[in-house]
């Protein structure tokens, strides 16, 4: 692989990212409930003097650290997600570039909007191939070491408990919650068969790999220069 071919997938991964990011304050701004991992980092924002980006990066390195525990493969992609989708949502927020919803069906529709562009980011940051985000990363760890429990009641037992925790610290519960659980999914599905992309295909390369790989082609380069 080429510099130039790298760099174009640390390309596709940043637009993924940007585009999540843009997505979860989205959901934020809706103002009628978020997420269950968004109502834990709002719920974080509550009990500790960090704005709702410092919080999404707090919980993701602490994550983070779980799954080294668990010996599960990290790749560049999954410290990128705690960098910079958190981020970028502070710098949201603090730009005013997403108004905040004082309605309903407002809130509705921007719900759908934040689902959207969600999808969307995930088709593009999974399809660059350097790894799945933390909490991801997680979910994949506890199926591995529980093969006799199905992974969807392991993926409800994870984000039930941070929607339980963050509704005990303050963060915000409402329609928008049932929506996002209830909605992401069908959303994603459509949006990965819109785009034929198949998650499953994709392999994602750890920060070795990456690593080694980008070396490869540095030195392939200047071999060709010489």
């Amino acid at each position: 692989m080429t510099l130039k071919q790298i760099a174009s997938r640390y390309l596709r991964l940043l637009i993924g990212l940007i585009l999540f990011a843009f997505g979860s304050a989205c959901a934020v701004n809706a103002n009628i409930g978020i997420n269950p991992w968004g109502v834990f980092n709002q719920g974080m924002t509550h009990i500790l003097p960090i704005t709702y980006g410092q919080a999404s990066i707090l919980v993701g390195i602490v994550i983070l650290f779980i799954d080294l525990a668990l010996g599960q493969p990290i790749g560049m992609g999954t410290l990128l997600d705690i960098l910079v989708i958190g981020s970028v949502v502070d710098l949201i927020f603090a730009a005013g570039w997403i108004p905040v919803c004082q309605t309903l069906w407002g809130g509705l529709a921007m719900m759908l909007v934040s689902l959207l562009l969600i999808a969307v980011g995930s088709y593009y940051y999974l399809g660059s191939g350097f790894g799945s985000g933390p909490r991801d990363a997680l979910m994949v760890a506890l199926v591995q070491r529980l093969p006799r429990v199905p992974v969807g009641l392991i993926r409800s037992c994870l984000e039930g408990g941070a929607l339980l925790v963050g509704w005990i610290l303050g963060g915000q519960v409402g329609i928008g919650t049932v929506v996002s659980v209830g909605g992401i999914g069908i959303i994603m599905q459509g949006v990965f068969h819109l785009f034929s992309f198949d998650v499953g295909a994709v392999h994602h390369e750890s920060v070795k790999e990456s690593l080694v790989q980008l070396k490869t082609a540095w030195q392939s380069r200047k071999q060709v220069q010489a």
